[in-house]
């Protein structure tokens, strides 16, 4: 692992602590892992890829903040954290977590999907390293 891992209880407290905390019914979490089987073949049905041993990944810091930022004024939006990855990575290593706080569950669930999918679509940078 290039990094050490946050920890969900300390971000948790960190979100009930914050300055909005009061409008939050809801906190959810989301972490990214490094899984064996590759993007094609999950996403697209490609068969026959192998496995993966490795990804290096990286992201775009500035593109991040701004992501935060700007998810930070959605509709019933209060508190926003991301920690993301760095270097090569082993399988089953996490990449990725975010923590979105919000008011209601649908414009929370909403939240961290649109979040996540802007980072993984705009943000990072994978290359699979597929097993000898």
């Amino acid at each position: 692992m290039a990094k050490i891992e946050p920890n969900m209880n300390e971000w948790l407290a960190e979100a009930k602590a914050s300055e909005n905390a009061a409008q939050c019914g809801m906190f959810l979490t989301h972490n990214g892992v490094v899984r064996i089987t590759p993007k094609a073949q999950v996403r697209e049905g490609v068969e026959g890829l192998g496995k993966i041993a490795k990804v290096e990944f990286s992201y775009d810091e500035a593109g991040l903040a701004a992501a935060v930022e700007e998810a930070l004024t959605w509709e019933g939006i209060y508190f926003v954290k991301v920690w993301l990855n760095e270097g090569v990575c082993e399988v089953g290593d996490s990449l990725m977590y975010v923590m979105i706080g919000g008011d209601i569950r649908p414009r929370v669930i909403d939240a961290l999907q649109n979040l996540v999918g802007k980072i993984k679509s705009e943000l990072v940078v994978e290359k699979e390293i597929m097993q000898a």
